[in-house]
């Protein structure tokens, strides 16, 4: 009998979202047998630098993607706003779960909401998409850079390292910290990542027999959902470290997608947002609208 082979890295959110997953399989098919193997990415090593200088959110999956290959590893899971739109060769999506809170949340010690922060007030976060939503809506405040697992984040914003710092809601609900919330951010201030709030699992794309143990588990209503979102963010070109937002949600049989592209600085905010039934379409549909705005400039 097949022993299903499950790769996390070693944060809690990763292990919690692993161990999710491996729970809906057990349900599904409790007569296999599991293990977890736990991998060190770039991403988990680098923690003095911000994201997008170390090479973006691919230094979170690459060695995942590595022991997917060699066969170390039958699957692992991702939050889905840190893959590439692109599969990775000889690998796929063999399902995407159920999509927590895609929205951000405001963690402030003081119990600031964004809009009462005082002038100046330190935000910390290392997403150049929460830093140019922030500067579009709060140009006075002072953005630093935050790295770290959600645990070490939350620590710093206590320990008054910064006045407030910005964070997926879907991480903290996972982790049960959301009694640190002090706001959680409306899409029209704070547009998240294409995928945010729902998880991937990749695993080998010619691995049949897996795929078919992955159906039970696939949602595939949010799989349309956030495969608008990345078609948005392929459709730009974009790499996943320019600002760049999506979110997509059923309308009876259709989808109402909404995007954003935005300069660093927060100075230049396109938003767009579009109606339709066929999710590739539509994503490609609202990045050539964006364009058509001028967001090539802001993707330079």
């Amino acid at each position: 009998m097949r022993t299903i082979i499950l790769g996390s890295r070693p944060s809690k959110l990763a292990c919690w979202q692993t161990e999710h997953i491996l729970g809906l399989l057990k349900t599904a098919w409790p007569d296999l047998t599991y293990r977890v193997v736990t991998l060190l990415t770039e991403g988990d090593k680098i923690l003095d630098r911000p994201l997008p200088e170390i090479g973006g959110k691919g230094v979170f999956t690459a060695e995942l993607e590595s022991a997917l290959r060699t066969g170390e590893i039958d699957l692992a899971v991702h939050s889905l706003k840190d893959l590439p739109v692109e599969n990775s060769p000889g690998l796929c999506l063999g399902a995407i779960g159920q999509r927590a809170c895609a929205q951000d949340v405001l963690i402030s010690p003081g119990g600031y909401g964004l809009s009462s922060l005082p002038q100046g007030a330190r935000v910390g976060t290392s997403s150049l998409r929460r830093e140019a939503q922030i500067r579009a809506a709060r140009p006075d405040l002072t953005v630093l850079p935050l790295r770290g697992n959600v645990d070490t984040r939350i620590r710093k914003a206590l320990q008054g390292e910064y006045d407030a710092i910005l964070l997926a809601a879907a991480g903290i609900e996972r982790l049960g910290l959301e009694k640190h919330a002090s706001e959680y951010l409306p899409f029209h201030v704070m547009l998240p990542a294409p995928g945010q709030g729902a998880l991937a699992v990749q695993c080998r794309a010619d691995d049949t027999g897996l795929l078919d143990l992955l159906r039970p588990i696939h949602d595939p209503a949010v799989e349309r959902a956030v495969t608008a979102e990345r078609a948005f963010l392929a459709g730009l070109g974009g790499g996943c470290s320019a600002p760049v937002a999506a979110y997509a949600e059923a309308r009876g049989s259709l989808l109402e997608i909404q995007g954003m592209v935005a300069s660093t600085d927060g100075r230049r905010v396109i938003r767009v947002s579009a109606l339709g039934d066929d999710p590739q379409t539509l994503g490609s549909q609202l990045a050539r609208q964006a364009l058509d705005q001028g967001a090539g400039d802001l993707l330079q």
